[in-house]
Order: structure tokens, then C-alpha cells, then sequence
């Protein structure tokens, strides 16, 4: 796998740059802001861009914004974004295309190693990794009259897991069911949210996603 980082920190950009090459990933290029970002993405053509969302000179969104540019003028490039804070309306715009191959994750899950390496690698195969906390506040915000209303709350469990891209393995290992419990339990949300399934996981991810986002408007 070939990465390209964008990190304005110093420490924290050699701090990664160093544990995926620890851990057999090639680091092809690290950068501190959005435009070498899109340069380098070109340049390299990477299996997955790894994104402060803050980046020089505005540290407002410039990493987003460099980000999704890189997704425009090369489809299918994978985009981990990071992030000191949930900030819902930067989620909801990265997932938009629904396009699989994207993640966003909080910098305090950087330290938990295993899971930021799993979901280095589950984006760059073209799934999702959303942060429990991104997560979480999405179903905060929902809307108790709307289709989420009929959800039993095992089948809102089921649902957050999917939404941070579990499978529906670690959806079973997780909630201590078996995966065809975890299979009739999805059946039954995509049925009661009207959601078309579909043969990958990612898609199915996104489409809940994107019906979560309706709801808070």
C-alpha cells in the first residue's frame, strides 16, 4: 500500500510516517498543506491520502477542501481524514459521492495503533471507517419521528456498527451474536429505512449514512 500523508505538525507527520512504514505501509510523500497534498497525489498516484482537515494557511478546512479536489480529479483514491474535533457538516460533505474508499477518524484514535492501522487498510481497500464519536453524534441528532423511530434498539447497535464499517463478522463479535443474527438484523434495517441493499459493504455503509444526514435537515 502507498501512502501520502498531509500533517501541518511536524511531530505528528513524522510521528505517522514512521508507524506505517513500521507496520509495511510505503509513505510516499509527506506534506504540510493542501496544495503539495493535491500535487503529491497526482505526482504519486497513492492508494490512500491521509488528511488533517486543518491545514495552512486558514486552518479551517483547507485539508477538506484539498481532499475532495484530490477525489475529483482522481476518482477511487482513498481519503482518511483526521480531525482534533467532530465536525458533522465536513463528515457529511467527505461522504457525499458515496463513493466507498473514506474515513474519518478523531487524532486521539491515532494512539489506539491497531485500530488506526485496521482502518488505514479497511479505507484503502475501498471501505469505511467512521469514528464512534462521529458516529454517535449523527444518531444524536436524528429525528425521532422519522424511519429510525422503528428501529429496535439492537437493530440501532447493528446500525452504528455499520456506520463505522464494521462487517458483519465484527458486528457479530462485537454485540455477541451470530452472523446470521447480524445478517436478519440488517436485512431488517435496510427494509425499514427503504434502503436499496447492495452487494458491498461500503455502499451499504454510505446509503445509511446518507439517509442519517437527510434526517438531521
Amino acid at each position: 500500500m502507498r501512502v501520502v500523508i498531509a500533517e501541518d505538525l511536524a511531530l505528528l507527520r513524522d510521528g505517522l510516517s514512521r508507524l506505517l512504514r513500521d507496520n509495511g505501509i510505503e509513505v510516499v510523500a509527506a506534506v504540510a498543506d493542501g496544495a503539495t497534498l493535491i500535487r503529491e497525489v497526482l505526482a504519486h498516484r497513492p492508494d490512500l491520502a491521509v488528511v488533517d482537515i486543518r491545514l495552512p494557511p486558514g486552518y479551517r478546512d483547507e485539508g477538506l477542501r484539498a481532499a475532495l479536489e484530490v477525489r475529483r480529479q482522481l476518482p477511487g483514491t482513498a481519503v482518511l481524514v483526521v480531525s482534533q474535533y467532530v465536525e458533522q457538516t465536513y463528515a457529511q460533505e467527505l461522504l457525499a459521492d458515496r463513493g466507498g474508499g473514506v474515513g474519518y477518524l478523531l487524532k486521539d484514535r491515532i494512539m489506539h495503533v491497531a485500530d488506526f492501522l485496521e482502518a488505514v487498510r479497511r479505507v484503502a481497500d475501498g471501505g469505511t471507517a467512521l469514528d464512534p464519536e462521529v458516529v454517535a453524534q449523527l444518531f444524536a441528532r436524528r429525528r425521532d419521528d422519522g424511519p429510525l423511530g422503528a428501529l429496535t434498539p439492537r437493530e440501532r447497535e447493528v446500525l452504528s456498527l455499520m456506520a463505522e464499517g464494521k462487517s458483519n463478522a465484527g458486528i457479530a463479535d462485537r454485540l455477541v451474536l451470530t452472523t446470521g443474527a447480524v445478517e436478519k438484523h440488517i436485512q431488517s434495517i435496510l427494509a425499514k429505512l427503504d434502503l436499496p441493499q447492495s452487494a458491498t459493504d461500503h455502499r451499504r455503509v454510505l446509503a445509511v449514512l446518507a439517509f442519517l444526514q437527510a434526517e438531521q435537515g
